[in-house]
């Protein structure tokens, strides 16, 4: 598995005047985002307290000691924070089960062993996943996270095998 950082959540608008903000978590259960070691892209360590659904106080962890943000201008200021935890503190996928961090860089070949590029980068926009591949076609494909259209993913070997939707429809007809 890769290692590095993986995106865990993201802040959104402040909530009220006391530096309280509005927070998605990225993990199965929400709660557990305030369980993990977070940090920014920048190496700012951050700790996160729920006060209710969606919502946190943050504090920042400078020198041992944790500095609350205490009102809204301040927490206006971390608006569209992206929140990482280490790869190494997330617990081990289950199985049939794939962190989509580590699907990134992975060589994408289609049915027949083709090679149709490498696994750029992973979109979830709220309908489920999709791979952007990139490489010895024009343009990046996108194809769906699905079982149907990527059948098997080989962590070890560092490869997903891809039918693209086009195939799928046309076995389907």
């Amino acid at each position: 598995m890769s290692g590095g950082l993986i995106a865990m959540g993201v802040i959104g608008r402040p909530h009220g005047v006391r530096g309280l903000v509005r927070v998605a978590s990225f993990t199965a259960d929400p709660a557990d985002l305030a369980t993990y070691p977070l940090q920014d892209e920048r190496g700012r360590r951050f700790v996160l307290e729920w006060r209710g659904d969606g919502i946190a106080a943050m504090g920042e962890m400078v020198g041992g000691e944790t500095r609350w943000v205490r009102d809204r201008d301040a927490a206006a200021r971390l608006t569209n924070l992206r929140l990482y935890a280490p790869r190494e503190t997330l617990p081990p996928a289950g199985e049939d089960e794939f962190y989509l961090a580590d699907l990134v860089g992975m060589a994408a070949f289609d049915a027949r062993g083709k090679k149709l590029g490498t696994v750029e980068a992973v979109h979830d926009y709220g309908a489920g996943a999709s791979l952007e591949i990139t490489g010895s076609h024009a343009g990046a494909l996108l194809v769906p996270f699905t079982r149907a259209c990527v059948p098997e993913v080989d962590l070890v070997g560092r490869r997903v095998t891809v039918v693209p939707p086009a195939d799928v429809i046309g076995e389907a007809t």
